[in-house]
């Protein structure tokens, strides 16, 4: 788990970097169609039925049109914010599930959860307050971008939770939000402008990097943890991928990093262990 938050910290750092020579529209086209290929193979080795009729194509449509427009936020927002910024406000996404699974699913929430819950959002403003790290004036509209993108990877979770796609397989899941993200966002591509950028062989690498190693092997990897883990214990790591991807964002790219940065990261992480804990009580 330590290995797979890390790279995943790492994924936001190779998601900018992507950036320099890559439209990011292409890069969530490229991103999701390579790893899907991949995926698909590995299904197909594997022998793991794809094409039943089991209810899902429809939920699973509305998750990959999610996908495809949360990745799109992402990536456009690190043209205007770092990646401390934007890992922190993308990492908001537990929070959006909670109040979403309070309010739609009939999922109460515990003292202790709503707790958490005001930890993270002091952390969300004392980031939108934090000038010293801003990476440009229009910082704060990534940000924004970043928040969005949260809402939205919250908003896939809620549709996976209260469909059918809550009793398919991880890799049909996961194969939904690729293909439909990669077809849909496509045409999008002769309206985003110039598709290559600084091209170069570190944005190259960061792109495949993304497709091949964090879409397509370590989220397999993950889905395999999880079916042989308790739950309970494995989301007690929740908060090393905004630690890892703050810490990455200026060791790897000199971003500024001020106090209210790692203080914003405290109140998120501590809100992320308030929710965890709270559900391992249950369990």
């Amino acid at each position: 788990m330590i290995g797979l938050t890390f790279s995943w910290g790492l994924n936001s750092v190779a998601a900018k970097l992507a950036n320099v020579g890559y439209n990011p529209v292409l890069v969530t086209v490229l991103r999701s169609a390579i790893a899907g290929v991949l995926v698909f193979g590995w299904c197909r080795w594997r022998g793991i039925a794809l094409f039943q009729r089991d209810g899902t194509l429809l939920p699973g449509i509305v998750a990959g049109m999610l996908f495809g427009g949360e990745f799109l936020l992402i990536f456009h927002s690190l043209d205007f914010t770092s990646v401390a910024r934007n890992t922190l406000m993308v990492n908001t996404m537990p929070f959006w599930v909670l109040l979403g699974a309070h309010f739609l699913l009939g999922e109460h929430m515990s003292v202790r959860k709503w707790l958490g819950l005001l930890l993270a959002f002091a952390g969300v403003a004392l980031v939108f307050s934090d000038k010293l790290s801003l990476t440009g004036p229009h910082a704060l509209w990534g940000d924004v971008m970043g928040l969005g993108a949260g809402i939205l990877w919250a908003a896939t979770t809620l549709v996976i939770k209260s469909t059918r796609l809550a009793h398919a397989g991880a890799e049909k899941l996961l194969l939904y939000q690729l293909a439909v993200s990669a077809v849909l966002i496509a045409p999008l591509l002769v309206l985003a402008g110039p598709l290559t950028r600084d091209l170069s062989a570190l944005a190259t690498g960061a792109l495949l990097f993304q497709a091949i190693f964090v879409v397509a092997f370590t989220y397999v990897v993950w889905f395999w943890v999880m079916r042989r883990y308790p739950a309970a214990g494995l989301s007690s790591f929740a908060f090393l991928t905004p630690v890892f991807a703050v810490l990455l964002g200026g060791m790897l790219l000199g971003e500024p990093l001020s106090i209210r940065i790692f203080l914003a990261l405290g109140l998120i992480a501590a809100g992320l262990v308030l929710v965890n804990r709270s559900a391992r009580g249950r369990q």
